[in-house]
């Protein structure tokens, strides 16, 4: 199997061919891809390759992709590793690739945690799971990715992993936000038990099926994202409960927090299916509503149990 890497930027793509890491992200892990396999021109690199790895943040993701048309996509099958949604469109990865691309579900893989990439990188003992409806592509996704300190799970619920990640991330700047605010562990374990059930309850209202939610595509990334330090999504909230405005929290941290976009996404989401999860709509005021983060993480202490 060869590897191609597509960077967005090109001063970014000869650096990293010059220096033999990336000086931006990880900077301490080595890059031993040959130099020319490296490039910034999206299509020449598509050209060459049968399977797509989709990491671009959600949020810019229209954007990176908005030069190419369904023939680029046709015949390949996509990974994602996204875990938000794309703004305006108010669609997870699956919908926007099958709809703007035609790339067929069957086609379609998830690749989710719990896991963050720092521990990845430190080769740390780690759990992900493959949602797929093809058993033939989960099968190759895990030749791929499997080795000493990776293990994986198949599934076939890709909305649910999916949405279970754009929630975890929206829950994860709530419980940063509360962390910002100065609520204590026994707090945060009462809060994260709650949202769990909200994640379940929009799981099954929306997208029923025999689901586990206590599996570690759900629960399990849930919790690494709202207690982790390298969650950026509770960093991020973090920062605004402790004042930051939602500007100067974006200007500081160095990586999106996916929940900040997807917060917007999912209220327009449950306005439509009237359906009211406390935890999220309350992210949405405090985000785009100019709401008070203390008055609204207080209220909605008395809503948990």
């Amino acid at each position: 199997m060869e590897l191609f890497w597509w960077v967005r930027r090109p001063d970014h793509a000869r650096q990293i061919r010059a220096l033999k890491h990336n000086p931006h992200y990880l900077s301490s892990i080595p890059i031993t891809l040959p130099p020319e396999n490296i490039s910034s021109n999206l299509k020449e690199t598509l050209e060459k390759t049968d399977w797509v790895l989709l990491g671009i943040p959600a949020a810019f993701l229209e954007k990176e992709l908005e030069d190419l048309e369904p023939e680029h996509f046709k015949g390949k099958r996509i990974i994602s590793v996204i875990k938000g949604m794309v703004p305006g469109k108010d669609q997870v990865i699956a919908d926007y690739m099958k709809d703007r691309f035609h790339v067929p579900m069957e086609d379609f893989v998830v690749l989710t945690g719990p896991c963050h990439a720092e521990e990845i990188s430190q080769e740390k003992l780690s759990y992900l799971t493959i949602a797929c409806l093809n058993l033939v592509n989960t099968s190759l996704v895990e030749g791929f990715i499997k080795n000493h300190y990776i293990r994986t799970q198949p599934s076939r619920d890709i909305y649910g992993t999916e949405y279970a990640s754009v929630l975890k991330n929206i829950i994860s700047l709530a419980s940063g936000i509360f962390h910002g605010l100065g609520y204590g562990d026994n707090f945060q374990a009462v809060f994260v038990s709650n949202a769990i059930q909200e994640i379940a309850v929009f799981m099954d209202t929306l997208f029923p099926m025999k689901r586990d939610i206590n599996d570690s595509a759900y629960l399990g990334d849930l919790l690494v994202t709202a207690y982790s330090q390298f969650s950026r999504n509770r960093t991020f909230g973090t920062m605004i409960g402790k004042g930051y405005s939602i500007k100067s929290a974006q200007l500081e941290m160095n990586m999106v927090a996916e929940g900040y976009y997807a917060s917007a996404s999912m209220h327009h989401i449950l306005e439509r299916n009237n359906l009211n999860l406390p935890i999220t709509e309350t992210v949405f005021r405090i985000l785009y509503q100019g709401a008070n983060p203390a008055e609204e993480m207080e209220k909605l202490s008395f809503e948990l149990h």
